[in-house]
């Protein structure tokens, strides 16, 4: 793997790679924690199992008053993420490239969990709930996994390069951009998000929507990363 490249690039890319995989054992760990309380908020909300539509969601005052608490958990646990990227390193795209490894690996270790701990999901397609900021977020498993491969292919690709010394090169507007394809992914899970006590929840994921926030993002940094070299 580091055939070929100076003392220092050898020396950068192994003290990178060190710090990677302690980001992917705490994400592996966190993503247990996240499943955990899942397995516990399933067994006092759906102990007949959690199926959609919900039926339930956001009624009573215990639910309003977990509802809350949960919320908050959410909150901090992209506090979490982001101190933990803001730690494992000093450059701002060594930042950013360990905030997308810890964010993948502990989305996609959550759903492992869930499937060790409750045999959940039965398969890729089916719909969870993502987030609660600022508006219940919804999708098949399939799409925030998709989401979470992404952005870990490019947070080594990016911690890659800095490894050589030849770091990414972002123009504000491709920040704009990807801000934008963001936006619509994101929207594309609100949307599900507001219909989940539907019988018809399934037709208001917009796959379409989705895909092309994904694909314009992925095609940027591809683009991006062609022109560094």
């Amino acid at each position: 793997m580091t055939q070929g490249l100076p003392d220092s690039s050898q020396g950068r890319l192994k003290k990178i790679f060190k710090r990677f995989l302690i980001a992917v054992v705490f994400s592996i760990a966190f993503g247990y924690i996240e499943a955990a309380v899942v397995v516990y908020l399933r067994a006092i909300f759906y102990p007949d199992g959690f199926t959609f539509p919900l039926t339930e969601f956001g009624i009573g005052p215990l639910w309003k008053r977990l509802l809350l608490t949960e919320v908050g958990r959410e909150a901090a646990t992209l506090v979490l993420i982001l101190t933990a990227s803001y730690l494992f390193a000093r450059a701002r795209r060594q930042q950013v490239a360990y905030f997308l490894t810890i964010f993948a690996v502990w989305d996609i270790s959550y759903y492992v969990w869930l499937k060790v701990l409750l045999d959940w999901p039965a398969t890729i397609m089916d719909w969870d709930i993502l987030f609660l900021i600022p508006v219940p977020w919804a999708s098949p498993v399939l799409a925030p996994v998709i989401v979470s491969f992404v952005m870990l292919i490019c947070a080594m690709v990016i911690l890659y390069r800095c490894s050589l010394g030849k770091p990414l090169e972002a123009k504000p507007q491709d920040l704009v951009c990807l801000s934008l394809c963001a936006v619509l992914m994101i929207v594309s899970f609100c949307i599900a998000g507001l219909h989940i006590t539907k019988p018809d929840y399934r037709s208001h994921f917009h796959w379409p929507l989705f895909a092309v926030g994904l694909a314009v993002a992925a095609a940027l940094f591809l683009k991006r990363l062609a022109k560094s070299k």
